[in-house]
């Protein structure tokens, strides 16, 4: 169920996105002007209501070791979708999981293993329970960012790339929110590849608009606003971020 959230919700859950562990209550109790037993109850609601469904750590698997890290992209019918996420969770060396609302590649799966014959293993598990892996790739670096509507200015980011997920030999996912001045705008994908907008190796994985998940067709068109999932088999060039109106990149981290 929906919660409609206020400006101390909003600006407690963009505190937290970007750092959970060092932020406290006092902090954004200081810069909303609240106390910090307010922040403390705010936050203890959007943890009952399940908006903030838990604090994870960012782990660098590499560096544990050199273990490998291995996104899995995965194919099940939308009755099973939740069911299979979950089962696929109980897999050793599967650390997460995301489900998509959309016609393929509508599982994301991230593995971990200490060599290669983990991952195949993973990978054979995650056949035996009759999901269909449609593509993977050894992740390189994943980015993040908060939630730019929850922060100090309000306002949303356009043509910003908000996610990206690295995988060796170069591949990427990317997520990229579409500028209102983008020239994809008010296209749809079939017309947008037709003028040479997307390339080739571009596939578009996922759609979200507002609170809608779409499945991209030929038909889908693209709105100002949206946030866009891309995966590219030899990288995402500048090119396609421009299309959606982005032209920046964040920095690999030091």
């Amino acid at each position: 169920m929906s919660r409609r959230l206020d400006e101390i919700d909003k600006r407690i859950i963009y505190a937290l996105q970007q750092d959970a562990r060092n932020t406290s209550a006092p902090m954004v109790a200081e810069e909303m002007d609240v106390s910090p037993g307010t922040i403390r109850n705010r936050i203890n609601q959007l943890e009952d209501t399940g908006i903030i469904k838990g604090y994870h750590a960012d782990i660098d698997y590499e560096r544990c070791e050199s273990r490998l890290t291995n996104l899995f992209i995965c194919n099940t019918s939308a009755s099973d979708r939740e069911n299979l996420a979950r089962q696929a969770l109980t897999v050793p060396g599967v650390v997460n999981v995301r489900e998509l609302r959309t016609g393929r590649g509508n599982l994301q799966i991230k593995a971990v293993g200490e060599e290669m014959s983990d991952l195949t293993r993973i990978a054979h598990q995650l056949s035996k329970l009759g999901l269909e892996i449609e593509d993977e790739d050894l992740i390189q670096e994943e980015y993040f960012t908060s939630y730019e509507p929850f922060g100090p200015n309000g306002g949303r980011k356009q043509g910003i790339m908000t996610d990206m997920v690295s995988l060796s030999g170069g591949a990427e996912v990317v997520d990229v929110t579409v500028n209102a001045d983008a020239p994809i705008v008010d296209t749809t994908l079939r017309e947008a590849n037709e003028k040479s907008l997307l390339g080739d190796e571009i596939l578009v994985i996922a759609i979200e608009r507002e609170d809608e998940m779409l499945t991209p067709k030929g038909d889908t068109e693209i709105r100002a606003g949206d946030l866009i999932s891309v995966f590219a088999r030899d990288g995402v060039p500048e090119k396609t971020l421009e299309t959606f109106g982005d032209t920046t990149r964040p920095l690999n981290p030091s």
